[in-house]
């Protein structure tokens, strides 16, 4: 049998980990420290997938070394209280097991730093479902998604991987952008952070993990896995 895709990239935040409430209350964290007002919670959801240094730039105007202490500021308390804290989506293990089961190479394509991403999933045990873990540097110097999905379709060409028929996973319209730099087709994960506006390119939103897995050509049981509930 034919696959679809002869390779797969993986968001992390909002499509394998539900990270959202580690990560905004770190945000608050950092933004009070810095004497800032606080967003609502709901606003800060939107900070959660693009790069935080670009984030922190644009929505609080932040520059220089104080942009260079915000993100001081956020690795530190995320590190500490927030990481290894994100909750991964019911299934999304069986999937992933499933897609490397099969023989198809694999890697994240994550703007969160490699450092906490690498924790989060060996935390979880799903890094022996991966081939490559790509994110963003820990330096932030790599942090655009098109940046990170270069770095990791580099890498998987390095270890022979076909990529003639590419494909990420994820949940932002910058997953979906980042993706097209490079002619990478992209599934939304409708369970992630993304409304349906955001997923407008995707060649294909899957509801759940079972719709994913379908869309992938791999098989992960009967069970009623639901990434969204």
């Amino acid at each position: 049998m034919t696959l679809p895709y002869t390779a797969v990239l993986y968001d992390l935040d909002g499509t394998i980990a539900d990270s959202a409430p580690a990560i905004t209350a770190s945000l608050a964290h950092t933004i009070a420290a810095l004497g800032l007002p606080v967003p609502p919670a709901d606003e800060m959801l939107a900070w959660v997938g693009p790069p935080l240094p670009q984030s922190f730039e644009v929505r609080l105007g932040l520059s220089g070394d104080r942009l260079v202490e915000a993100m001081r500021l956020y690795r530190a308390h995320y590190l500490e209280h927030g990481a290894l804290d994100s909750p991964i989506y019911e299934g999304m293990p069986e999937l992933m097991a499933a897609v490397h089961a099969a023989g198809i190479p694999t890697s994240t394509a994550t703007s969160k730093p490699e450092t906490p991403a690498t924790a989060i999933l060996v935390a979880h045990g799903l890094e022996k479902h991966l081939d490559v873990i790509t994110g963003a540097s820990d330096d932030e110097v790599r942090n655009t998604k098109a940046d990170v999905v270069e770095e990791a379709l580099r890498r998987l060409r390095a270890r022979g991987a076909d990529l003639s028929r590419p494909v990420l996973v994820g949940d932002r319209h910058h997953d979906v952008e980042g993706a097209a730099v490079h002619g990478v087709p992209t599934i939304a994960a409708g369970w992630g952070y993304g409304d349906a506006a955001e997923h407008v390119g995707a060649v294909a939103v899957a509801a759940d993990v079972h719709e994913l897995a379908e869309l992938l050509g791999v098989s992960i049981g009967d069970r009623a896995l639901r990434g969204a509930e």
